[in-house]
């Protein structure tokens, strides 16, 4: 009889931990090119176009960084979450509610408003939105001990309907000829761009700090090792008198107020209006879930997974046109990746023996 047995593993090194990423990546790859050969493509020809597609051109490049930037700032949000073992699925409603009263910020003040004071504003109530989606499941578990996948998970739903709601309804443009979706928002409210490209660099650069200053949280201040210990260790947190509701209060505002901020810079930077969930939002809460897993947790190392990540849904987009592959094949491009990663994560942190038992 095959006996399986796991222990915990200790004294993790650095190098350890990136061969193990190495390693899960070129096996969710090997596995990926083994689907592509399933589905009578060349599995060398059509990885190569997706990283060609989207860092082989200065086009695909700047598109690159376009995607990569809600990316960053959702998983960079997402490691302090998961930090804490929180697992926040939630980050597509965050972004979407971002998205919503950053449009209403918009739309209401950016007539009477410089740009000097609209687009700061628009970012607060972005923030402020995407932080009290994210705080509804930080509740209902800390309270209600109802488990935090399925209510994040539920309320992406909630939202998406409530937004298309808006846009049906009482928010629907006089402009949009009978179509779904707000007027355009005042020019004075449209971030700028790099020129050439749709790089909107104000949150790009936000991006960049807000991991930075997430990295410091965690490793140098109080709350940061509170968050860790609530993670790791729940009793001996509840022993050191850590406040839970209040630490998945506050961890749960950052991680889903980040969300917010990568839909006010979808929709300042990028659409100008309000339409259906699927256009302002091409996934990204879902993919910032492996960049953040990739990333080892580390808020600087998501700025490094989001464009690699963001290079996959480019090159995705460039495969379908050119190999003519369905839509779903960036989804599982990334389901595979994930799995991997994760499996890699487990073989990481544990030990696994397998013996021969006479029993």
């Amino acid at each position: 009889m095959i006996k399986i047995t796991t222990n915990d593993r200790y004294n993790i090194t650095p190098l350890r931990s990136l061969m193990t990423n190495v390693f899960s990546l070129a096996a969710g790859l090997f596995v990926i090119g083994i689907i592509f050969l399933i589905a009578g493509v060349n599995p060398f020809y059509a990885i190569s176009q997706i990283f060609m597609g989207s860092f082989g051109s200065a086009y695909g490049f700047k598109e690159t960084l376009t995607k990569a930037i809600p990316l960053i700032l959702i998983g960079a949000g997402l490691t302090l979450a998961f930090r804490a073992k929180f697992w926040n699925i939630g980050a597509e409603g965050q972004l979407l509610m971002g998205a919503i009263f950053s449009t209403w910020t918009g739309l209401t003040f950016g007539d009477s408003l410089p740009p000097y004071l609209i687009v700061p504003l628009m970012f607060l109530s972005g923030f402020i939105g995407g932080a009290l989606w994210g705080i509804i499941p930080a509740i209902l578990k800390i309270k209600y001990s109802i488990n935090e996948v399925i209510s994040t998970l539920m309320l992406n739903y909630i939202c998406a309907e409530f937004l298309t709601m808006l846009i049906v309804g009482p928010w629907k443009g006089s402009t949009r000829f009978g179509f779904p979706g707000t007027d355009n928002l005042p020019q004075s409210a449209i971030l700028g761009v790099i020129p050439g490209s749709r790089i909107h660099y104000s949150t790009l650069i936000l991006g960049v700090i807000c991991a930075v200053i997430l990295c410091v949280v965690i490793y140098k201040t109080r709350f940061g090792y509170e968050a860790r210990v609530v993670g790791e260790n729940p009793e001996a947190g509840k022993y050191a008198g850590i406040d839970f509701l209040k630490t998945s209060l506050i961890l749960m505002a950052i991680s889903g107020g980040l969300a917010g901020f990568a839909g006010v810079g979808e929709i300042a930077g990028i659409h100008h209006y309000l339409g259906y969930p699927a256009s302002v939002s091409s996934g990204y809460g879902f993919t910032a879930i492996i960049v953040a897993w990739l990333a080892k947790l580390n808020p600087l190392y998501a700025i490094v997974s989001g464009i690699f990540f963001a290079g996959i849904l480019v090159g995705g987009d460039a495969i379908q046109i050119s190999l003519g592959l369905p839509a779903a094949t960036v989804d599982i491009v990334n389901g595979t990746l994930l799995f991997f990663l994760i499996m890699g994560d487990y073989f990481l942190n544990h030990q696994v023996s397998i013996s021969l038992s006479d029993k």
